[in-house]
């Protein structure tokens, strides 16, 4: 894995369930014979969909990111398996209206995955951060979405559990962003444009996992925030493959898919997991409790009340039917990017709670 993280060492970590990988299913008919294109290809998810999406014989595949090293490491990948003659990787900005036009324009892409967000909940808990988050998670994902319905090119958006009934900044602009998808797609139903809203992964940027190993590493503690919080969590690769089947289910005009995640997870049972894994105790490492972070929960939540669940085809993905309404909140949208590029701290936060009143923070950033 890109992330450095085992995944095979992994799966002992997460509660016992049926689990789907790439290794029973290969191909996605969203994929196959396509012009696809990935945005935000150098992160964590973004690199396993570039991995996966190669097994699936697309026609070409763009890779768009705005980290030259993130870039380089996926581009690597792709080298040093044989697949590079289809590839095509651009240091890209999704901010960027012209340069994202331009790979459009000259990539013509059938579908295009958008993974590209900021998404690290405390280091976005302060004005600045917070407005680069709506400028990138907002701004970036209706450029995207604006283009695929402009030029016919199917959208998937990553969303993520922290969009419901948000609590921190990263889950408030991803909210903003889901409703902005939702409400395109409604206006454009020629454009097919879907969402998949998952939990945490497993080895990605910013996991918990590697944190824990190296406190572990070092003698520890280990520094758990609170006692009763929990996640739900799923390996990358079992994210990425059910992410593909979502796409390839058929929808009208918007479809919001939610990964089976299992039961959530204890993040004390997860340390505790891991100190036993390293064939220590807890009287070798210590856990200590350090108290919750700015924009966290105790507890996530997958869909929203009003969002009804039914199966679907592809085992492992459930349709959430929204019965919501987001067109009279797109014009708020708009007012909201022209704040955020003022760099108008005070008037995002109050649009932001505007757009999303579920939100259950405090809003003081």
């Amino acid at each position: 894995m890109l992330s450095g993280v085992n995944e095979d060492l992994a799966l002992p970590l997460l509660p016992a369930r049926p689990v789907l990988t790439t290794k029973s299913t290969n191909r996605h008919e969203s994929i196959e014979g396509r012009r696809v294109m990935v945005t935000g290809a150098g992160g964590s998810i973004g690199s396993e969909l570039v991995k996966q999406i190669m097994r699936s014989n697309p026609e070409s595949l763009v890779m768009i990111d705005q980290s030259e090293y993130a870039l380089y490491e996926i581009n690597c990948t792709v080298n040093s398996q044989g697949l590079d003659e289809t590839v095509t990787s651009y240091l890209i900005d999704i901010r960027d209206q012209d340069a994202m036009r331009w790979a459009f324009a000259r990539h013509k892409p059938d579908v295009v995955f958008h993974a590209a967000a900021l998404k690290h909940v405390p280091m976005l808990e302060n004005d600045f951060n917070l407005t680069e988050a709506v400028r990138t998670n907002v701004l970036g994902t209706k450029i995207v979405a604006d283009l695929c319905s402009a030029r016919g090119a199917d959208m998937v958006m990553i969303s993520t559990d922290k969009a419901v009934n948000p609590s921190s900044s990263m889950g408030l602009t991803k909210r903003v962003a889901e409703i902005y998808v939702h409400g395109k797609a409604l206006r454009h139903p020629e454009t097919k444009i879907s969402m998949v809203r998952f939990g945490n992964v497993l080895g990605s940027s910013g996991s918990v996992v590697p944190l824990f190993r190296r406190q572990i590493a070092q003698g520890g503690p280990v520094t758990v925030t609170h006692p009763d919080m929990t996640r739900y969590m799923m390996t990358i690769s079992e994210a990425v493959n059910l992410t593909l089947h979502a796409s390839s289910l058929p929808h009208d005009q918007f479809g919001c898919y939610v990964l089976d995640m299992g039961e959530p997870v204890r993040i004390v049972d997860l340390a505790k997991k891991l100190i036993t894994l390293a064939g220590l105790t807890t009287d070798d490492v210590k856990i200590d409790f350090v108290g919750m972070r700015p924009g966290e929960k105790l507890f996530e939540e997958l869909h929203y009340d009003w969002e009804e669940l039914r199966p679907t085809e592809a085992p492992g993905v459930r349709k959430a039917v929204p019965h919501f309404d987001p067109k009279p909140k797109l014009q708020v949208v708009d007012e909201l990017l022209l704040a955020a590029n003022a760099r108008n701290h005070e008037r995002v936060k109050q649009l932001l709670v505007e757009i999303v009143p579920e939100f259950v923070g405090e809003v003081v950033f």
